[in-house]
């Protein structure tokens, strides 16, 4: 076990890091928090895990785990207090330090196989939220685009309840650009048909906007909506699951 106290340390000042998703991407690792999460990620560890960072009332988790006879995992042990400013959801367990899997670009001529997503979301806990309905409607795949945080993020993560370390990802450029190279695109808006009366298709592309202005100015998009009474509109991962729902009726 690796003591570090020292705020000025490599490792400690990298961990800080990765509660952005611009530190994720700059080091090519993100912090897996929560002690469920944790729990069922080493029932299937599908991710390297390059650390264990732990403080001095704190177990290591992978120690007696049957991975550590495959793969050396350093341990890193922390003051509280700062383990704490590591720790940036509040878990008070154990994190694991994992390596992002590449995620592939979408081929630029495929066509949709079942219902494929496109998020270009930018608020983290909107696409875990999205990452969480997405597999209890059995999306195909999200596909993220430039616009959207990375999916490693660890608010999205725990927003996501893990959704996102299962879900198929692929990443596509500008949303602009995509969604005008594709016209078999709908867009979940304010405006439009009725997602309990669409007849919806087996294989399509919805995609889902961040609160406001939505799609407005966008011309030549396919619009569907879900109606509301009393309110203007609901929150956008609220709609997108409600219209989620509404495919897999329709396919199940």
């Amino acid at each position: 076990m690796i003591e570090i106290s020292s705020k000025t340390n490599e490792h400690f000042r990298r961990w800080l890091d990765l509660s952005s998703s611009r530190g994720i991407k700059k080091h090519g690792e993100f912090i897996l928090m929560g002690e469920k999460l944790i729990q069922e990620f080493l029932q299937n560890p599908n991710f390297k895990i390059k650390a264990e960072i732990v403080h001095e009332e704190l177990k290591s988790v992978t120690l007696t785990h049957p991975i550590s006879k495959t793969q050396r995992i350093p341990i890193y042990k922390l003051p509280k207090a700062m383990f704490n400013e590591v720790d940036v959801i509040g878990t008070h367990f154990n994190l694991l330090v994992l390596e992002p899997k590449n995620i592939e670009t979408l081929n630029s001529t495929a066509k949709a196989e079942g219902l494929e997503v496109i998020a270009p979301l930018g608020d983290p806990s909107n696409l875990g939220a999205l990452a969480r309905s997405a597999v209890a409607f059995k999306v195909n795949k999200i596909i993220l685009t430039e616009e959207s945080c990375t999916p490693y993020h660890p608010k999205a993560i725990k927003a996501s309840a893990g959704a996102l370390l299962k879900l198929p990802l692929v990443k596509t450029g500008k949303f602009m650009d995509f969604i005008q190279a594709d016209k078999d695109i709908y867009a979940l808006d304010m405006k439009g048909e009725n997602v309990a009366m669409f007849n919806w298709p087996k294989n399509l592309r919805l995609v889902i906007g961040e609160e406001g202005p939505g799609f407005s100015g966008i011309k030549g998009l396919n619009r569907l909506s879900v109606p509301t009474d009393g309110v203007e509109s609901l929150n956008a991962t609220v709609a997108a699951s409600i219209a989620l729902f509404s495919y897999a009726q329709k396919h199940s």
